[in-house]
């Protein structure tokens, strides 16, 4: 059970940070672009353990 709520977690902050790369792209903020990086590789890195 918490290995299937793990990998939803890790899911979820990858779409949550790819959909924040996707809108931020329009008007080019880096620092936003940056957040959108940092919670996709933690979204990986979660899922990967």
């Amino acid at each position: 059970m918490l290995k299937i709520l793990k990998k939803t977690i890790a899911v979820v902050l990858i779409g949550f940070g790819l959909g924040t790369l996707m809108v931020l792209l329009l008007p080019i903020t880096w620092w936003l672009f940056i957040i959108g990086v940092i919670v996709i590789a933690v979204g990986i890195l979660w899922l990967s353990s």
